[in-house]
């Protein structure tokens, strides 16, 4: 194979491939092979007519449509890679030809990934807050594991919220039961409005063996047969329980850890709180110095390449959740786990298109400090990823390439760059750094797109298809291998 010509334009590559003679012909001879055995041609039995024989009867092109298809990939991957060329979303077939002389020309084009211009991304004055842990907060978290440990005991008084009422009930409207109505020893935790409003509020105040009718009105937006009726319910409460706390002492801190006295347990809880607030205010600062920098460079991140990454941040989390196969599409992972386009334009895409300003950052900051990795610092780096999530790295190289890793490592170096060069300006707020948002451009007033050019001959099935990414190995890194150098 070589490729003929390389065109860039628009934002776009067009690249011609030409696939030799020799590998042409090993191709359609592949297809006859594979064809064979489904046609007749008389005086022969079904499966034995030599080539030459069908081709006379069908033509000579008979098997090139076969051939073409199963060369298209590889002429693809072939022109990508020998052109050198990074591309975002799907490549187009525009047009293949066989040639007078056998060969078989291939045209492919695709979007070019985006070229940025740095702004300022060292030295990024941000403030960053102290991790803290107030008493009441300490006192919170406390009594939250005071509630985990309590225990329900039957109480003899009037119900009264937090308590737990067994109860009968018997709904009816306009004197008639209604379906869905009623139920008989029902453990309602009072003040968790699970029943509709006014019905737990009601129970208060009743004792264990009492009876009452409850006036209760239907929301608005309640079932349709039921909606803003009202309807009375007849009541009985069973029995009554109450949570009966532990004391917040020496043995209670014995009995929920591995500390002999409360002030010990007590010490270990604001330490674990404040690693876990320091983890978060990490992360946040590193993320919005990420913001800063990306808002400081200017590129224009093509919509395709935002469309992509959101499917994949759906299927990565969808795979969270064991939903995996790859004949879901996005729109049906989406809507399993109770994505709407609501939720897909105001939250998937934005952090869909941050995600992409941040790895277009990295990738040109990286180029940009000529920053590289080692032979030493690579092993290491996928030794952790494969401590830290599973496999070996036999699995994680089966599933990305080396230099794709590599290149995820010196955008993680670049990211530490950024950070670590950054100066913890008091007063200088995060908010102050942020871009207002443009207004989103109404759909009727996008320009309708032109129909893309179709394939004037023979087409070849999915040759240009981008071979997906298997699923993420590490949270950050790697993330996707869009396209490969």
């Amino acid at each position: 194979m070589i490729v003929k010509n390389v065109e860039e334009k628009d934002k776009k590559a067009t690249i011609e491939v030409e696939v030799d003679a020799e590998s042409f012909e090993a191709a359609v001879n592949k297809a006859y092979l594979a064809n064979r055995g489904s046609i007749s041609i008389p005086g022969f039995r079904k499966g034995k007519a030599p080539r030459s024989v069908i081709e006379g009867m069908y033509g000579k092109e008979v098997f090139y449509q076969d051939a073409l298809d199963d060369l298209g990939n590889d002429a693809f991957r072939f022109g990508i890679t020998e052109s050198k060329t990074r591309y975002v979303g799907t490549p187009q077939l525009v047009d293949v030809n066989v040639n007078d002389d056998a060969t078989a020309t291939y045209k492919f084009t695709v979007e070019l990934y985006p070229v940025a211009e740095l702004g300022q991304y060292k030295e990024i004055e941000l403030e960053k807050p102290e991790a803290e842990v107030t008493d009441e907060q300490l006192e919170e978290q406390l009594t939250n594991v005071q509630k985990r440990n309590a225990r329900m005991v039957s109480v003899d008084r009037a119900a009264e919220m937090g308590d737990t009422a067994n109860i009968d009930f018997d709904g009816y409207l306009d004197g008639e039961p209604f379906e869905g109505g009623k139920a008989e020893g029902y453990s309602l935790e009072l003040g968790s409005n699970s029943f509709v409003p006014g019905f737990e509020e009601q129970v208060c105040g009743m004792k264990a063996g009492e009876e009452k009718d409850l006036d209760i009105t239907f929301p608005e937006d309640y079932v349709e047969d039921l909606a803003g009726k009202a309807v009375v319910f007849k009541v009985k409460l069973n029995s009554l329980t109450a949570p009966e706390y532990p004391e917040l002492d020496d043995e209670f801190a014995k009995d929920v850890s591995e500390f002999d006295t409360l002030d010990e347990y007590k010490a270990d809880m604001k330490k674990t709180m404040l690693e876990s607030l320091q983890k978060e205010i990490d992360s946040t600062y590193r993320s919005n110095l990420l913001k800063i920098a990306s808002d400081n460079m200017t590129v224009e991140i093509p919509e395709v390449m935002v469309t992509d990454k959101a499917d994949d941040m759906i299927r990565n989390q969808a795979a969270n959740y064991g939903v995996r196969g790859a004949d879901i599409t996005t729109e049906q992972l989406a809507s399993m786990m109770g994505i709407d386009a609501d939720t897909m334009e105001n939250v998937i895409k934005p952090a869909a298109d941050f995600q992409c300003r941040v790895d277009v950052l990295l990738e040109t900051v990286a180029k940009q400090e000529n920053i590289e990795v080692s032979d030493e610092e690579a092993e290491k780096y996928i030794k952790d990823i494969c401590d830290g999530y599973g496999g070996t790295p036999e699995d994680l190289l089966s599933a990305f390439s080396r230099d794709f890793i590599i290149n995820e490592y010196k955008k993680e170096k670049a990211a530490d760059m950024i950070e670590e060069s950054a100066k913890n300006v008091k007063g200088k707020k995060f908010e102050d750094y942020v871009k207002e948002e443009a207004p989103a451009e109404k759909k009727e007033d996008k320009a309708e797109e032109k129909p893309k050019k179709k394939t004037t001959r023979k087409s070849t099935k999915k040759a240009a298809a981008k071979e997906e990414a298997p699923a993420e190995t590490k949270a950050e890194a790697p993330a996707e291998e869009e396209s490969k150098e």
